[in-house]
């Protein structure tokens, strides 16, 4: 079994920063990409921001030079640097990871964490 944790999320004000990071545990023999997805209400969920394991970056065009994804291989977590927030960032945020658990490569989600940006 594979768990993904989410933290760093919260209530911000229009022009804030939030780090969000996102740990993967259990049952992991290798993990591939990992990503942030947001949904907000109302809205299907979307892509902001994906990582491969040798670390080349795509992101959401409403993102671009605003947020950045990294990861830490040894520590199986990938982060999301947001800056320069606005209010139509608020959505919740669910890690994503490719991850082969010895039965095989499976897509992981995390339980979601809350990012509000105050105008």
């Amino acid at each position: 079994q594979v768990h993904l944790v989410e933290s760093g999320g919260g209530l911000v004000q229009s022009g804030g920063s939030l780090r969000l990071s996102c740990a993967a545990s259990g049952s992991i023999f290798s993990i591939r990409d990992m990503g942030w997805y947001r949904q907000a209400p109302g809205k299907q969920r979307e892509l902001v921001a994906r990582i491969t394991n040798g670390g080349s970056t795509n992101y959401a065009d409403s993102v671009k030079g605003r947020f950045t994804i990294s990861r830490d291989n040894a520590k199986n977590t990938v982060y999301l640097q947001m800056n320069s927030l606005k209010p139509e960032d608020t959505a919740v945020y669910y890690c994503n990871a490719d991850i082969s658990d010895g039965a095989g490569p499976n897509q992981w989600w995390g339980q979601g964490t809350q990012v509000t940006v105050s105008s």
